[in-house]
């Protein structure tokens, strides 16, 4: 049977139709009506919804409590510092400074401002702050050893083998174990004093301590006065001669007050005024 069609009817799709049936063959729009949609009809809710102050505040407390309750928990506590490491000085100047009442929640540590204040302490070279297993908040130091004590204008310090300033000191007493460097820049030459002093062991008994002079040699000064000026370069090669000589001939036993060693090839000796006065006495008698 013949279908008829009705005059003034046609049977393709409006273009309105024929768009939205387009669309919905794209993936993209197709993912945007299932996923986009929805979530923006859940955010406009929810803002509408936290649009009131009463329930923002009831929000942000409830989270401030849900916080609180995860800091606080046995976990997350932290109970005692152990320091290695570090002797027991350093140790309580450390449990001393250290901002913090135990037990505390690890959330509340800042490890990196910790760390700067245990490193900014001058006896302490390096450190390694770490929270461990058991509630310990655990810093392991490489403390500076003390070589010399160093006499400048603000006054005596002990100093490490780099020269960085690890206490004060008193008197030369109170560390008669170090040697004594004086002098601007001795605390930047403290590998070569150590050599130069190395090299004096068998003046020991004599020596009262190195000055720098001029921020690049050394003098050492020895027992009544004496004093053995050293050249800028191989100032160890030039105190052995020095040394060889007295021990063979007794030079340093001499009345001199200066052997000057700054020209290797031209040794000079500087006698004491007496001696010198005794000297030419005796050759103006001949």
């Amino acid at each position: 049977m013949q279908q008829v069609t009705r005059p003034g009817t046609d049977p393709a799709p409006s273009r309105w139709s024929y768009r939205v049936h387009r669309l919905l063959l794209r993936p993209g729009f197709r993912l945007a009506l299932r996923a986009g949609l929805p979530f923006c009809l859940s955010l406009g809710l929810g803002l509408n919804y936290m649009s009131d102050k009463a329930r923002q505040e009831q929000f942000m407390l409830a989270l401030s409590d849900l916080r609180e309750q995860i800091e606080n928990r046995p976990e997350f506590r932290v109970d005692l510092l152990v320091v290695e490491g570090a002797d027991r000085a350093v140790e309580e100047e450390i449990r001393e400074i250290l901002p913090v009442q135990f037990p505390v929640s690890s959330f509340d540590l800042d490890l990196d401002d910790l760390r700067r204040i245990i490193a900014d302490l001058p006896a302490v070279a390096s450190v390694d702050l770490r929270i461990q297993k058991g509630g310990i908040l655990a810093a392991k130091l490489r403390q500076r050893a003390p070589v010399a004590l160093w006499r400048s204008r603000e006054g005596l310090s002990v100093i490490d083998i780099e020269g960085a300033r690890i206490s004060s000191a008193d008197s030369r007493a109170t560390r008669a174990d170090l040697p004594v460097i004086v002098g601007a820049g001795a605390d930047r030459a403290v590998v070569q004093a150590l050599e130069v002093l190395a090299a004096l062991a068998p003046l020991e008994p004599r020596l009262r301590g190195l000055v720098r002079m001029g921020e690049r040699r050394w003098d050492v000064v020895l027992d009544r006065g004496q004093r053995i000026l050293l050249p800028e370069e191989y100032p160890v090669q030039a105190l052995e001669r020095v040394i060889v000589l007295s021990q063979v001939q007794d030079l340093l036993a001499r009345d001199l007050a200066v052997v000057d060693m700054r020209l290797a090839a031209r040794p000079t000796l500087k006698m004491n005024k007496h001696a010198a006065n005794e000297w030419w006495r005796v050759m103006n008698n001949q």
